[in-house]
């Protein structure tokens, strides 16, 4: 069942997919008609789930799934991860790559390889002070509180 992500509780679990580049308008009129249909119809062992997105920066999709009903199953976390692959081809872009980093940079939200953003915590070219996207976190509340924070309150730390 698709509901809008701001409906969902704190305690709501989050799954954040980082394209390694902008999507357009374009992309974004035929991109959410499908992830609400993909939600809309989201179940679990026949049970619907409820579940809202969001697509901050144009850059990331965020799917939130409300488990006080019914929860996420292998097959069901299969299905949505089949979805964003068909995403991933149809646009022609990169979602599921986890060796990457997203931060800002002035009001750009940039996209480095990790091995890239090492080299540039290095160069002082990012520091702690960076606002980095921690994909890592888990709830709704953790993405609204730690998603967007300073390198060096996130994972990316160990690189200053």
């Amino acid at each position: 069942m698709f509901v809008d992500f701001q409906e969902l509780p704190e305690d709501a679990r989050v799954w954040i997919y980082q394209a390694n580049r902008t999507l357009s308008d374009e992309e974004l009129e035929i991109l959410r008609p499908q992830l609400e249909a993909f939600l809309q119809q989201w179940t679990a062992h026949g049970k619907d789930l409820k579940a809202g997105y969001e697509i901050p920066y144009n850059r990331f999709i965020v799917i939130g799934l409300d488990q006080t009903e019914a929860g996420a199953t292998g097959c069901s976390i299969d299905a949505s991860v089949h979805f964003i692959q068909a995403v991933e081809k149809e646009f022609d872009i990169d979602l599921m790559d986890k060796m990457n980093v997203s931060f800002k940079n002035g009001p750009y939200v940039a996209y480095k390889e990790l091995a890239d953003f090492r080299k540039m915590a290095k160069a002082k070219s990012v520091t702690a002070n960076t606002i980095v996207f921690n994909n890592l976190v888990q709830t709704v509340g953790e993405y609204k509180d730690y998603w967007e924070v300073p390198a060096s309150e996130s994972w990316h730390s160990r690189f200053f």
